[in-house]
């Protein structure tokens, strides 16, 4: 029913959201400190938006692409925003119970799940994208 997709320059999602074309709900997931699709949803267009945080290598552009842009927003149903302590809890959650090791970006999209900033409806069948290679060793301690 759902797709969880993660957001940095918007090429993922908006693949993603190309393919669908509205026949799956596509949720938008960025970090709060890297709100880019979120913006540029607000503006209309493409716009610069702040680019931090524990993601920042892979979901902190400076600004949403061009190209993708109109098709994130003729087919992303909302972009839902994701504390970096989030993110954090998201990978050691996955790393925990699956012995999966992701970088923060390719967390976040859990993270909304696991944190409750998407909550499914009662039935809804929800899927999420665990995307990326930006990481190696991870030391949880440090979260």
């Amino acid at each position: 029913d759902t797709l969880l997709v993660a957001v940095g320059g918007g090429g993922l999602i908006g693949g993603i959201a190309a393919w669908y074309r509205g026949s799956c709900r596509v949720v938008g997931v960025e970090p709060e400190l890297a709100p880019t699709l979120s913006r540029a949803l607000a503006a209309g267009r493409p716009v610069d938006a702040e680019a931090g945080g524990l993601a920042a290598d892979s979901l902190a552009p400076k600004r949403v692409g061009e190209r993708v842009f109109p098709l994130a927003r003729d087919f992303v149903e909302r972009v839902v925003l994701v504390e970096d302590a989030a993110i954090a809890a998201a990978q050691r959650a996955l790393w925990e119970r699956l012995r999966l090791v992701l970088e923060p970006g390719g967390a976040a999209a859990f993270a909304a799940l696991l944190s409750g900033r998407y909550r499914p409806a009662p039935g809804e069948r929800v899927a999420v994208i665990l995307s990326g290679g930006n990481t190696n060793a991870v030391d949880f301690s440090r979260s």
